[in-house]
């Protein structure tokens, strides 16, 4: 098991949240009326932002319910939620310049 306890129940709890973030976010552009494009590619940013926190989300949880792979299901966990934070980052600027 990972040397920080409990990481998965974390994971799982903060995935779950980001979802519903993201949807927020995805409405929130929809009531802006963007511009088109900027529009399209910022609802596709955080529609695979939502789909890489529900893998989390679910690899945390299955985590927690297998002993064999519990190890290498939250490392993967772990490494989608990094990334998902990462790529909402880069969508939270486009969506900067955008307002700009």
């Amino acid at each position: 098991m990972s040397q920080f306890k409990n990481l998965s129940s974390h994971i799982l709890q903060a995935s779950a949240s980001m979802v519903g973030v993201c949807v927020m976010i995805i409405s929130i552009v929809k009531l802006l009326h963007l511009g088109l494009s900027v529009g399209r590619l910022i609802d596709k940013m955080l529609g695979l932002d939502n789909v890489l926190f529900l893998f989390s989300a679910l690899l945390s949880y299955a985590s927690m319910r297998t002993e064999r792979l519990s190890y290498r299901l939250e490392n993967l966990a772990d490494a989608l939620f990094m990334f998902g934070l990462i790529w909402m980052t880069a969508a939270s600027l486009v969506l900067s310049f955008a307002i700009l």
